[in-house]
């Protein structure tokens, strides 16, 4: 596998800023007030998403336009499992990948809200122990900057099953003790730098990541089917495989990334729950974290800020806040407009390097045509 296949397997954030939709109609400053799915809309979305399973381009795949109420249109198609006639459902769990370090940062906003980490926090001050075991460079990064990828910290990805969550230190000073190839300050996407986050966390809490995020992010928002790698139990089909293409056939797996890599990228949770967590940039009613945090982890250096890629469009009238992810089984992106009071996501259960991340896009533009065509009329 070559490196830039490499790059585009596990948990990679993928072309945020390319996310460019041709969707420029004009549209009013009314927002919606929606808490039931639309039966017209989701019966759209079912035909885009019924022809890419028929064209075989992905076994099973769901999509749904979502506002600060929760879902307004929701629609899958296609299987569980290739191979089998267990459909995907609009119930059915999704894997996150890279979208889920959103999440994680959100999760760290709330640490920072209560004093118990800063954003200008260094590495070496919240795990001092670890100053003598890594190179001098990394001694001056800071949360902000690995949450941002200007921590000029390498990339990391892996399948490697003995990288356990337990692992997670010990990975990070593994990969630090070199100095890494990027001038501080420039942007370099790094799943390392959301586990440097992480563990700066786990040292001042005692609490794993995962305990962190369920007490500090799903259960508060009511995130009950929120879980980490791969949906399901394990040989069972009662959530979605992931699958890979080989030659011109799907093969399924429930395989994921190492624990070492979750607060990059192993979240997994239903469309409605991942709704749950998206209304927190779309509404200011939450009981989770003020919204001077909130508009800080969508404040980008550059065109990256909190787990968010962020640009400005006309038709979105503001910021636009975005992610992909993909674990090389799966392939999720969302794109929240804020002003909007709207987000659009799309996941399939599956990847193939040359179709699906331009087939997602298709999908997500016809989302929003969809919606801003039904707002002009």
């Amino acid at each position: 596998m070559n490196e830039k296949l490499k790059r585009r397997t596990c948990l990679a954030f993928l072309d945020i800023v390319m996310i460019s939709l041709n969707v420029f109609m004009i549209i009013t400053q009314s927002v919606y007030s929606q808490n039931k799915p639309e039966p017209n809309k989701a019966d759209s979305i079912i035909q885009i998403l019924d022809k890419v399973v028929t064209d075989e381009k992905a076994p099973g795949i769901i999509a749904a336009i979502i506002s600060g109420d929760g879902i307004i249109a929701i629609g899958s198609a296609g299987v569980r499992k290739f191979g089998t006639n267990v459909p995907f459902s609009i119930n059915d769990a999704v894997h996150l990948g890279s979208c889920s370090k959103a999440m994680t940062a959100t999760m760290l906003a709330t640490l920072v809200a209560e004093g118990k980490l800063s954003w200008e926090t260094k590495l070496i001050e919240a795990i001092p122990e670890i100053k003598d075991k890594i190179h001098p460079t990394y001694h001056s990064i800071t949360l902000w900057q690995l949450l941002t990828h200007r921590a000029d910290v390498p990339d990391l990805w892996t399948f490697d099953q003995s990288k356990s969550k337990e692992r997670r230190l010990a990975v990070l000073v593994e990969m630090l003790k070199t100095e890494g190839n990027h001038k501080s300050g420039e942007f370099n996407y790094s799943n390392l730098g959301y586990i440097a986050a992480a563990a700066m966390a786990e040292k001042i809490t005692g609490l794993s990541w995962e305990v962190l995020m369920k007490q500090r992010l799903f259960d508060p928002l009511g995130m009950r089917s929120a879980g980490f790698g791969a949906p399901g139990v394990p040989n069972k089909t009662d959530q979605p495989w992931g699958h890979q293409k080989s030659g011109d056939s799907w093969q399924p797996t429930q395989s994921d990334c190492s624990e070492a890599l979750g607060p990059a990228g192993r979240i997994h949770c239903t469309i409605e729950d991942w709704a749950k967590f998206l209304s927190l940039q779309l509404t200011n009613k939450n009981q989770i974290l003020d919204q001077v945090f909130l508009n800080k982890l969508i404040e980008p250096v550059g065109f990256y800020a909190g787990g968010w890629g962020v640009s400005k469009q006309d038709w979105a009238k503001g910021s636009l806040i975005t992610h992909n992810g993909s674990n090389g089984r799966w392939f999720t992106t969302v794109l929240v407009a804020p002003e909007l009071n709207r987000a659009f996501v799309v996941s399939t259960n599956s990847r193939d390097f040359s179709v699906t991340e331009d087939m997602c896009n298709e999908i997500i533009t016809k989302l929003i045509r969809m919606e801003l065509k039904a707002k002009n009329n």
